[in-house]
């Protein structure tokens, strides 16, 4: 919705979201030097990955929006939790059980039903639609290496990091695009700043809290809850009424994710009588 508010190309929009918000943290995770333990060990590269594969996804997926629909970029974008899957039991050889794969397929079909209207109309697979995908492998990364780095890092020095690697990458990707990222209206720095503070202050830390406590691919599914939230807060904040289709949507994917994470606590419950 922040993306849709701004008078500003995407990408610069999630150049300011990542920019903004490393500076506002900056002071804090200095003074909490506690916080980077292990800024001068190989651990390091965890968290920059996490911004590199932050800004990929950002960039591609605001830029996908203009070559394909926002249904279609959802969708495609909201692949992670297979990505993840794939990544925790090849490179981690994370356990997973049927019970983990059956609520992880109903999550994903919740997600086609709640963009399933839109996607109908533009089947056609192109290049938005790559970008999409691709989308959702860089998001996919970004769980596994935030998994990772969560094991070093605390939250709050982990997204810091990860904000200052993403704001560079996007502003790579601004430049080599020839968007501009100045003379943009007051209204417009605002909805940047906003952006800074509730998706990524907020949002980011939550979901890195969260990383350090839970595996990603448990974290990756249960966050297909963003198209069910941004259906729901779309009805008062964008005019948008969900049909039927998509209130099923919702109650499928919400089925899916319930699975998925009792799926994680039978694991838990089993590994001590081993």
């Amino acid at each position: 919705m922040f993306i849709r508010w701004a008078n500003a190309p995407g990408p610069v929009t999630a150049f300011y979201r990542m920019g903004l918000s490393a500076m506002i943290l900056a002071p804090v995770v200095l003074v909490r030097q506690r916080a980077l333990p292990e800024a001068k060990s190989r651990y390091l590269l965890f968290p920059l990955l996490a911004g590199v594969f932050t800004g990929m996804d950002l960039g591609l997926w605001t830029t996908a929006l203009a070559f394909t629909t926002a249904a279609n970029a959802t969708l495609l974008g909201n692949t992670s939790p297979f990505w993840v899957a794939l990544g925790a039991w090849l490179l981690f050889r994370e356990r997973l059980t049927k019970a983990f794969w059956t609520g992880l397929v109903l999550a994903l079909m919740g997600a086609v039903l709640i963009v399933s209207t839109d996607f109908l109309l533009h089947p056609r697979f192109g290049i938005g639609d790559l970008m999409a995908t691709l989308t959702g492998f860089f998001y996919g990364c970004y769980f596994l290496a935030t998994q990772r780095s969560r094991e070093r890092f605390s939250a709050l020095g982990h997204v810091w990091l990860t904000g200052i690697s993403a704001a560079l990458t996007l502003l790579a990707i601004n430049l080599a695009l020839g968007h501009r990222l100045t003379g943009y209206s007051a209204d417009t720095w605002i909805v940047f700043l906003s952006t800074a503070i509730v998706s990524q202050l907020i949002g980011y830390l939550a979901l890195a809290y969260a990383l350090g406590h839970l595996p990603a691919r448990i974290v990756a599914p249960t966050m297909i809850l963003q198209p069910v939230l941004t259906a729901i807060l779309a009805i008062p904040l964008l005019d948008e009424i969900p049909n039927g289709w998509q209130v099923l949507g919702g109650l499928v994917a919400l089925v899916g994710i319930y699975i998925v994470n009792r799926s994680h606590a039978r694991v838990d419950q089993e590994i001590p009588n081993a």
